[in-house]
């Protein structure tokens, strides 16, 4: 599995995804989390612009 995960680093396939996942565990509260997952459902943040 080392060499998929090497492989898989390389190519940058999961970027968005793990920009997502970790802009949502960044949430402080269910309120938060909610607007969050609302955010990125709109379509409001792009992992481009935001460098957590």
């Amino acid at each position: 599995m080392k060499i998929a995960r090497t492989l898989r680093a390389m190519l940058g396939g999961n970027e968005h995804v793990d920009f997502e996942r970790n802009y949502l565990n960044q949430a402080v509260s269910l309120a938060d989390l909610e607007r969050r997952q609302r955010e990125l459902d709109a379509g409001r943040r792009d992992h481009r612009y935001y460098s957590f």
